[in-house]
């Protein structure tokens, strides 16, 4: 009780005056000794009469229960002992509710005592009544901190998206019987549990009755049965043990409906499974619930989906800093960003490694980022007392069943980014299907993460985490022929790939039968281009490994297809590898092959004339001592290709001439006709515009002709360039319409031919000067976009920009 409450005497006939319910009770045996011979107390509250003792509850003014019930027992003449005995209900409980520590026993607990006091009527229903009242003031008064918010951090960085996506849940609307659910899932590290505190913090003013949190245990051996956690949240609710139903049908339903009409916010972390979820999420009303998980939980409906991922390398360094503190300002701004770059977007990595840099003042960052640039020993400085990331992988890990398990560390035997299905089982050695299955599994714990194009790809660490349980878990032997399995049978099918593209376009004649054959050209440039870090990779570890041939014929087998693809960055590697086989296996004439490439290589702009000479030199010496005629001719078509970039013209002309003529010899038209190409280039780049167009239709014929000799597919690729060519002289001779005529149709053909690069992007800038000239200027500016959007493709940023800026001045 609070304050002092008095009421008016009236059991000793109406005296007038006024006593405090202290006065009154500790007399009030004497009272009824004296009412007792007209009339007991007792009889009294039965037929409902008014009395002293009649409503006067701890906040109304009225007695609570426990006053009413010790009345009853002292007008019965009972003691405590007796009515303990006639109840059934202990002297003790008694005691505790007449003193009120006990103020809303259970209904079945009243019945009784009201039972054994011979309570009938009004009097029976007010003491029920009055303990019912008790038990929800009980229910709203008595202390929970059950289920209280963790402390947030004070160094909490970024995530300003996925912060605006939380407080959007507040005001979020659902439909009738949808309860408003906020699921954050992503992979170990990425900082869920923390980012869903910070949030639930920050909102917490919207939620005046309360923010909740739940740890669901998802990751551990045992996770928090449904039932359980349903207990400990109506437990913070503010619901007594008494009360909580004991069947999860029962408490669900009551966790619902107080849910319906509390504006609460419930943080349900770390969950295993939507059977753990699903009985405790509302059911409709103000109440809100968000989730963490691992686990992508797709089975969840009418859910709202966030699915975290690693911070940019920008907020990574400011996470980062922030740790540190102070110290970050000595540590330097480059240190800091390698050792935010290394941790790969991870909060948990970043915390840690600004833990140890913090708890140890005398280390240096950049001594640090050093250690972690060793791949063999970087998830072992991932550890700060008991912070380190490879057990938060390790939970995950421990989650799969072993074929899953025994996916998931194969998979780091794939030297690229990402991988597709068909590459996994090969590496798992299982049937496409079961890699699926296990692919599943893999990304709903966000081991892995997949595209809507199909490929897979590890986080950096996990993939490290994944490489030590290989070793950990295989013997070394079986590591080195599961390695040996995949780069070879990658090998083999870049090889495969490659031919396509070789004269006569088609399908390769007896391909292996455990690769995934393209069915078309189509199909072979799509999985050399996505595939590429994985082949070229495959390349590395076979040539490391002493396995020259499968290494040479990969890189012969890209002659071709690297003419489709001319700026890829991978073509150096590519064929100096090629070169190194050949040597490594005596060929001088595969050798010399390879080293034309590489010259060719360094002809794509931006070219290096000095670099094509040097190679193609090299390749003349080692071709001429192997006999190789092809090779010597290819090295002087190639040291005019550079002696025409450096404006030596007539040693340019002398040089292709002297390989037109030994093509010619030994009868390679379309060799051949590359060299007549290379002469015509000379007469237009010394301003012989006539001579030059004489030349290119020259060719032109002889491309066109079923009977020149020429394979038709080196024929219908050589089309579009001379057609360019020969819009080049139309326009520079004055003939601009002739010249915008076979400029775009030169540009459409190379489209067909799905062959974007400098030579079109140089075309598309003629065509769209000539279109100017012609006064079409809303054609020209679309040329000059086109010809923007192809420099950049390709990465020829000041081109681009300067094609794009025409484009806009033509409009």
């Amino acid at each position: 009780m609070t304050g002092r409450w008095t009421v008016r005497s009236g059991v000793s006939g109406g005296m007038g005056c006024r006593r405090t319910v202290a006065d009154t009770v500790p007399r009030y045996g004497s009272l009824v000794v004296e009412r007792a011979r007209s009339e007991s107390l007792c009889a009294r509250l039965r037929r409902g009469v008014p009395s002293p003792l009649r409503g006067c509850g701890a906040i109304t003014g009225r007695l609570g229960f426990g006053e009413v019930l010790r009345s009853h027992r002292r007008a019965a003449r009972l003691t405590l002992e007796k009515l303990a005995e006639v109840s059934g209900v202990s002297a003790r409980t008694l005691s505790d509710m007449e003193r009120g520590r006990s103020r809303g026993p259970q209904h079945r607990t009243v019945t009784a005592l009201a039972d054994a006091l011979a309570l009938e009527g009004d009097a029976r229903k007010r003491l029920l009544e009055l303990a019912r009242e008790g038990r929800l003031r009980d229910h709203w008064t008595r202390p929970t901190g059950l289920c209280e918010l963790p402390r947030s951090v004070d160094d909490f960085t970024g995530r300003a998206a996925e912060l605006v996506w939380v407080s959007e849940l507040v005001y979020a609307e659902s439909s009738p019987g949808v309860g408003v659910v906020g699921l954050i899932t992503g992979s170990a590290g990425l900082g869920k549990t923390t980012l869903a505190v910070h949030a639930a913090h920050s909102v917490r003013p919207s939620f005046p009755d309360g923010v909740f949190f739940l740890d669901l245990f998802g990751m551990s051996q045992r996770p928090l049965a449904a039932d359980d956690a349903l207990q400990l949240l109506l437990r913070a609710l503010g619901v007594a043990d008494q009360q909580i139903p004991g069947d999860i049908q029962g408490r669900a339903s009551l966790y619902r409906s107080l849910l319906r009409d509390r504006r609460v916010l419930v943080v349900l972390d770390n969950a295993a499974s939507e059977n753990q979820v699903r009985p405790l999420l509302p059911g409709g009303g103000v109440g809100r619930s968000l989730i963490t998980s691992r686990r992508l939980l797709s089975g969840l409906e009418g859910v709202r989906r966030l699915i975290l991922g690693p911070l940019p390398l920008q907020e990574s360094t400011q996470l980062l800093t922030g740790i540190l503190g102070e110290r970050s300002a000595s540590d330097g701004e480059s240190a800091l960003a390698r050792l935010s770059e290394l941790c790969g977007g991870l909060p948990l990595a970043l915390r840690i490694i600004g833990n140890r840099l913090v708890s140890r003042p005398g280390w240096d960052a950049a001594e640090l980022a050093a250690r972690l640039a060793n791949e063999e020993r970087r998830l072992d400085q991932f550890k700060a007392g008991d912070l380190k990331i490879a057990n938060a992988f390790g939970m995950s890990y421990e989650q799969l069943a072993d074929s899953a398990r025994r996916m998931f560390r194969r998979l780091a035997v794939v030297p690229g980014q990402d991988f597709d299905a068909t590459l996994a089982a090969v590496a798992g050695g299982v049937p496409n299907e079961d890699a699926w299955e296990a692919l599943d599994d893999l990304v709903d714990l966000g081991l892995l993460h997949d595209s809507a194009a199909g490929r897979y790809r590890f986080h950096d660490l996990v993939r490290l985490f994944a490489r030590g349980r290989l070793h950990e878990e295989e013997a070394v032997a079986e590591c080195e022929v599961l390695t040996g399995q995949v780069t070879s049978w990658l090998l083999r099918m870049a090889t495969l790939s490659g031919r396509w593209f070789e004269p006569g376009y088609g399908r390769p004649d007896g391909p292996d039968p455990d690769l995934a054959v393209p069915s078309s050209v189509e199909e072979a440039d799509w999985w050399l281009r996505v595939n590429v870090d994985n082949w070229l990779g495959a390349m590395r570890a076979s040539a490391g490994s002493g396995r020259h041939t499968l290494v040479l014929d990969c890189a012969e087998s890209m002659h071709w297809f690297s003419e489709r693809w001319a700026h890829s960055p991978h073509w150096q590697e590519v064929f100096t590898r090629g070169a190194e086989a050949a040597a490594a296996l005596g060929d001088l004439a595969q050798q010399a092959t390879q080293l034309n490439y590489l010259a060719w290589v360094h002809s794509v702009p931006p070219s290096d004339a000095e670099a094509v000479l040097r190679y193609a030199a090299e390749a003349l010496e080692l071709a001429t001592r192997g006999g190789a005629t092809a090779q010597i001719a290819w090295a002087h078509e190639y040291t005019a290709s550079a002696l025409l970039m450096l404006g030596r013209l007539e040693e340019a002309v002398a040089s292709s001439s002297r390989a037109a003529e030994m093509f010619k010899t030994i009868g390679d038209i379309d060799s051949y006709v590359q060299s007549l190409a290379c002469i015509a280039n000379c007469l237009l780049d010394e301003g012989r515009y006539t001579e030059a167009l004489e030349q290119y239709l020259g060719l032109l014929t002889l491309l066109d002709d079923p009977e020149s000799g020429m394979t038709p597919s080196v024929a219908t690729h050589s089309r579009p360039f001379a057609l360019m060519r020969i819009g080049f002289c139309l326009g520079h001779l004055g003939r601009r319409a002739e010249a915008i005529t076979t400029l775009s149709e030169g540009i459409d053909l190379m489209d067909t031919l799905q062959m974007s690069d400098y030579r079109q992007a140089g075309a598309l800038e003629t065509l769209a000067a000539l279109l100017t000239g012609e006064g079409r200027t809303g054609e020209s500016s679309r040329a000059y976009a086109r010809a923007a959007q192809v420099f950049e493709a390709i990465g020829d940023t000041g081109a681009s920009s300067r094609c794009h800026a025409l484009a806009t001045a033509a409009r």
